[in-house]
């Protein structure tokens, strides 16, 4: 518990200034953060077989361009060209006919390693953008996905008898689910109503926190399944106590995927 306290503790003190701070050298923290994201999802895929060494150089840095592309943009429409996701297609397709030995490299190699790097690239980018766009708005969804998933926990062991999803994750049940989406609500609905725009619709507003927590929980939930299909606890050791970057961030990714779909009507 400790080590867990410590590293949360480090990991705030590194992490809000960077946000405060945004701009290049948020990007830049950004970047790092998926080329660690890319690495430990490929780690957990050669558990069944290894990719070629310059095939994973190549998406650490498709995965560090996407994340970075445009990374001082406030626009999230159009903001990723076509080609670049072209690009990315045709840089882990075509080597299959190069290599030529399924067993090296090949099709399902060259999918894992697309999904992968659209995913994480498009992921961290918006967040960039988000912070660019408006500071708050990230500290909103940081809100929603902490809240989540510390009350979700509190009032899971508390209170929580109904598994949600056993064969992912055994230990989350349903009272911890909802738990977690009321806290949720409360705290993040009443920030954003109070800091960034106490004209929208109440009933709108905790309507989307709601969405956005429920969204969370259910990014959570298939980080885990992937975790499961594969046999391993944590994604890595990276974060004592904690696990990986994609065991602390999986929430967030989903949420900033999800908070784009309501940027016209928030």
């Amino acid at each position: 518990m400790k080590t867990r306290i410590l590293s949360a503790i480090i990991l705030i003190a590194l992490f809000v200034p960077l946000l405060l701070i945004g701009g290049e050298i948020f990007a830049i923290f950004m970047g790092i953060v998926s080329v660690c994201a890319l690495h430990e999802i490929i780690a957990i895929r050669e558990s069944k077989g290894e990719f070629p060494f310059m095939m994973k150089v190549l998406a650490y840095l498709l995965v560090l361009f996407f994340t970075m592309f445009r990374f001082d943009s406030i626009y999230f429409i159009y903001n990723v060209d076509y080609r670049v996701i072209t690009f990315i297609i045709f840089a882990f397709l075509i080597p299959i006919v190069f290599i030529h030995d399924n067993n090296k490299y090949n099709i399902q190699d060259a999918l894992f390693l697309i999904g992968s790097t659209l995913f994480l690239g498009m992921s961290f980018n918006l967040l960039i953008i988000t912070r660019n766009y408006e500071l708050m708005y990230v500290v909103y969804l940081l809100l929603i996905t902490t809240i989540t998933d510390t009350f979700a926990l509190i009032t899971g062991s508390l209170i929580g008898k109904t598994p949600l999803a056993k064969s992912i994750s055994p230990k989350k049940t349903v009272e911890g689910f909802i738990g977690g989406v009321l806290f949720s609500v409360v705290v993040a609905t009443t920030f954003y109503h109070q800091v960034i725009n106490p004209q929208l619709s109440l009933a709108l507003l905790v309507l989307i926190t709601i969405v956005l927590s429920i969204i969370g929980q259910i990014g959570d939930l298939v980080f885990s399944a992937v975790k499961r299909y594969y046999g391993k606890k944590d994604f890595s050791n990276l974060i004592p106590g904690h696990g990986g970057v994609l065991d602390r961030a999986d929430s967030l990714i989903f949420v900033v995927l999800a908070f784009v779909l309501f940027l016209n009507i928030i």
